[in-house]
C-alpha cells in the first residue's frame, strides 16, 4: 500500500525500530526490496536519487515505483532522495511521490532553511512528507555520490542547537543528521558520534534519519536505533552484493551467458542482504 513517511514513522515509533530506505534505479532492485519487506512483514521506503538519473530518470521510474508500492502487502513510501532544488522536489510531488527530501546541506544555514521552507509549503498541500538534512562532512555533503570511496571521516557533526532552530523554522517531518557515517565504501573505520543522535532526538521530537547506512557494525546500527534513528538509507552494500554474485558466477560457471539468468541470481543475493539488514534495524536479528 502506498503511504507517506508519517505513516511509516508511526509504525517505527510504536515498535521502536528503524525502517530501511533503499534506492531502486531499476525494476530488479525495486521488486527485490519490496519482496524482502513483504517476507518480513515490515514497512519499507523506496527512493530515487538525482545521482541515478544516468541509470533511469525520475519520470521513467516514478510510475513503476508507485505501481509496486500500491500493490504491495506492506506499507511502502515512495521518496525522492537528495533533491537539490525546489523544482525537483515539486516535480516529484507532481509525479506522485508521497515523500521528498530537500537537500540544502551544501548551502549556508539560512539558505538551507529558506529552501526547506519552500518545499514544506508545497508538500503539505499534497499530503507529502518532507525530509531535510543538516550537517556536513569534509569535502562532501552527506549526499555525496553514491558508491564513491572516501578516506576521511573528519566530520562537521550536526549541532543540537542548530537542529532545534532548523526544525522549529521549517516544520519538516524528519531530519537527516551528520554523526560520522558516509556514503560509499569505507576505507577506514568511521568516527561515529552515536550519542549525538540521542541528544538531537530528545531536543527536536521529529524522527531522525541516518544516511550512509551501509557498512556499519551490528551494534552500531542497534545503538543508532535505540538512540532515536527511525529511517536508515541503505544502498551501496546491497548493490555491491548483487555485483559480486554476478562476478562469481561468471568466474566459476562459463555457461552463464544470459543476462536474465545472472540477474535472477543477483536478485537472490540482494534479497538475502536486504533481509539481514532489515532484521538488524527492526530488532529481529
Amino acid at each position: 500500500m502506498l503511504v507517506n513517511l508519517n505513516e511509516i514513522f508511526k509504525i517505527a515509533n510504536e515498535r521502536k525500530i528503524a525502517i530501511g530506505a533503499f534506492n531502486v534505479p531499476n525494476v530488479s532492485m525495486l521488486r527485490t526490496v519490496i519482496s524482502a519487506a513483504e517476507s518480513l512483514k515490515l514497512p519499507v521506503i523506496i527512493q530515487h536519487t538525482e545521482g541515478h538519473n544516468h541509470l533511469i530518470t525520475m519520470d521513467e521510474i516514478a510510475p513503476i515505483m508507485i505501481h509496486y508500492a500500491k500493490k504491495s502487502s506492506v506499507p511502502v513510501c515512495v521518496h525522492l532522495d537528495h533533491g537539490t532544488s525546489v523544482s525537483d522536489c515539486n516535480k516529484a510531488i507532481d509525479l506522485g511521490f508521497t515523500s521528498v527530501m530537500y537537500d540544502g546541506s551544501a548551502l549556508d544555514f539560512g539558505g538551507n532553511i529558506s529552501g526547506t521552507q519552500k518545499v514544506v509549503s508545497l508538500a503539505k498541500r499534497n499530503n507529502v512528507t518532507v525530509e531535510a538534512e543538516l550537517g556536513q562532512m569534509l569535502n562532501s555533503t552527506i549526499g555525496g555520490g553514491e558508491g564513491v570511496e572516501y578516506t576521511s571521516s573528519d566530520y562537521h557533526y550536526t549541532e543540537v542547537s542548530d537542529a532545534i532552530e532548523f526544525v522549529d523554522k521549517t516544520k519538516v517531518d524528519c531530519l537527516a543528521v551528520a554523526i560520522g557515517t558516509m556514503h560509499g565504501i569505507y576505507l577506514e573505520k568511521p568516527k561515529l558520534n552515536l550519542a549525538r543522535i540521542k541528544e538531537i532526538d530528545e531536543a527536536i521530537h521529529v524522527p531522525i534519519v541516518l544516511h550512509g547506512g551501509s557498512g556499519l557494525e551490528v551494534h552500531e546500527y542497534q545503538t543508532a536505533v535505540k538512540n532515536g534513528v527511525r529511517k536508515i538509507n541503505y544502498y551501496t552494500y546491497m548493490n555491491k552484493t548483487g555485483g559480486e554474485e554476478i562476478a562469481l558466477l561468471i568466474k566459476q560457471n562459463k555457461e552463464y551467458e544470459f543476462f536474465d539468468e545472472l540477474l535472477l541470481h543477483a536478485e537472490k543475493a540482494m534479497f538475502e542482504n536486504i533481509q539481514y539488514f532489515m532484521k538488524i534495524i527492526s530488532n529481529q536479528a
